[in-house]
């Protein structure tokens, strides 16, 4: 029995009980992987999976019960509903929701993961042999994953929506070693499905290998403050890691000292910033229709001109905040209920052209790609991929790899200039809880900030 005709049976369940909200999520989905470690392929294979949850709501108290096969629903809603009457004691709360009902096809023509497992392998021993070829490479990590998913929301609100999406990830690092030293490039690129994308990186996979092997002759940076210039992809990395998490409003209502921080008309740049997370970009991983409360995606301002203008929510998290819902409620899987998510998180083109945002840097750094970090409240520390000397408005020599570190909001009031070329990372995987990775993307146009502490010698 298909996943639709379990829903419209389960339609009906739902309506039998008692309760002040109840919804479902039932789900199918295909997925396959390729994974080496070095030279070795690690695994390979292609997998299927059926399942689903169903959510109630009663006097404020939720029960939650997910499921790995269509059996027995009835039984599923009725737990459900127990669980939430024993756990509620006080009014619910639901930003209030027009009922939906809609059908989403995929955005691309051909599903990824019906093209053969041999064609992927075949690009990927490619990829592979490019890093391997590269001198003084001690090994190499290459991961892939694809996948095609259905699910379908109904609600005791009346909602039904079927939507369909597809996801390709890639990843690839090259090691280099020389006399114990050891430097790491990475690759990442995904897409909603276009196969097309991932192929076709052959110069790009070269240049990375190259990279990693240059970085062990590379000089490493100064320890100070700098004015640093982050290209598209770290930039959006750090909109996401260090400002996105802290407009996600659950973790807002929960936290007294965020709340504080994050109190809506405060300034926290100059008027030529603009950050928005928006799931209605076409084409993007972290773009869809509906959420996974059956909400329609928003484009959402979180500061506009400069100030603090909004927040990312749930059905829940907006009506105890007595704000507007954002359509911003995510989960990874049936097996999870849905939480405040990012989907797509960047800082709005300004007009600055690159070549103008480092002509008058007299000493100054580069600072690329994204290799990892941290974030504490509004604390963060991050490491850049790549790293070059910024000498007299010029692009000079590469560093090893630097580690920018700073107040969010600080850093946020020393950016000082926006460029004209926003560029979107597809390539990353969000974590939250246990739900991870979580498809979104972000991005930025290159940016410009002042009295930046960067890490060194």
């Amino acid at each position: 029995m298909t996943v639709e005709a379990v829903a419209q049976e389960l339609t009906e369940v739902i309506k039998r009980h008692d309760a002040d909200y109840i919804e479902a999520r039932l789900e199918e989905s295909q997925t396959s992987h390729i994974a080496y470690r070095g030279r070795e392929l690690e695994s390979i294979g292609r997998a299927t999976a059926v399942g689903g949850n169903v959510r109630a709501l009663v006097r404020g108290g939720w029960g939650f019960v997910s499921f790995n096969n269509l059996d027995a629903l009835p039984g599923r809603v009725e737990l459900a509903v127990k669980q939430a009457k024993f756990a509620g004691s006080e009014a619910s709360k639901l930003a209030p929701a027009e009922p939906v009902v809609d059908i989403v096809s995929a955005e691309v023509s051909k599903n990824p993961v019906t093209i053969p497992l041999e064609t992927k392998k075949q690009m990927l021993d490619e990829y592979n042999e490019i890093i391997w070829r590269t001198p003084e490479i001690q090994t190499s990590i290459i991961g892939y994953g694809d996948s095609s998913k259905k699910t379908v929301f109904l609600s005791s609100s009346g909602s039904y929506i079927v939507q369909e999406r597809t996801d390709i990830i890639l990843r690839l690092a090259a090691v280099a070693t020389r006399d114990g030293d050891v430097q790491q490039v990475g690759l990442s690129v995904g897409s909603r499905g276009d196969f097309n994308l991932i192929q076709g990186l052959h110069q790009q996979v070269a240049q990375m290998s190259r990279h990693a092997v240059e970085l062990l002759s590379a000089p490493q940076a100064k320890g100070g403050e700098y004015t640093v210039v982050l290209d598209p992809v770290l930039a959006g990395v750090f909109v996401h890691e260090a400002f996105g998490h802290l407009s996600e409003s659950d973790f807002v209502y929960e936290n007294d000292r965020v709340r504080q921080l994050m109190t809506l008309g405060k300034q926290f740049g100059s008027e030529q910033l603009n950050i928005v997370d928006a799931a209605t970009v076409p084409g993007l991983r972290g773009s869809y229709k509906y959420d996974d409360e059956g909400m329609p995606a928003t484009k959402t301002y979180l500061i506009r001109e400069g100030k603090l203008v909004g927040r990312l929510h749930s059905r829940e998290t907006a009506a105890k905040m007595k704000e507007k819902p954002t359509g911003n409620a995510r989960a990874i899987n049936y097996r999870y209920p849905p939480i405040v998510r990012m989907t797509n998180t960047y800082i709005e083109p300004g007009s600055v052209s690159f070549a103008d945002m480092i002509s008058d840097i007299k000493e100054g750094i580069y600072a690329k790609n994204w290799y990892g970090g941290t974030t504490s409240m509004e604390m963060f520390t991050f490491s850049a991929g790549e790293a070059y000397m910024i000498r007299n408005g010029k692009i000079a020599e590469a560093l090893r790899p630097v580690v920018l570190t700073g107040n969010v909001f600080t850093t946020l009031k020393n950016i000082d200039a926006i460029g004209n070329d926003l560029e979107m990372n597809q390539g990353g995987g969000c974590g939250k809880g246990e739900q991870v990775p979580l498809p979104v993307s972000n991005g930025s146009p290159h940016i410009r900030i002042r009295h930046c502490l960067v890490g060194g010698r």
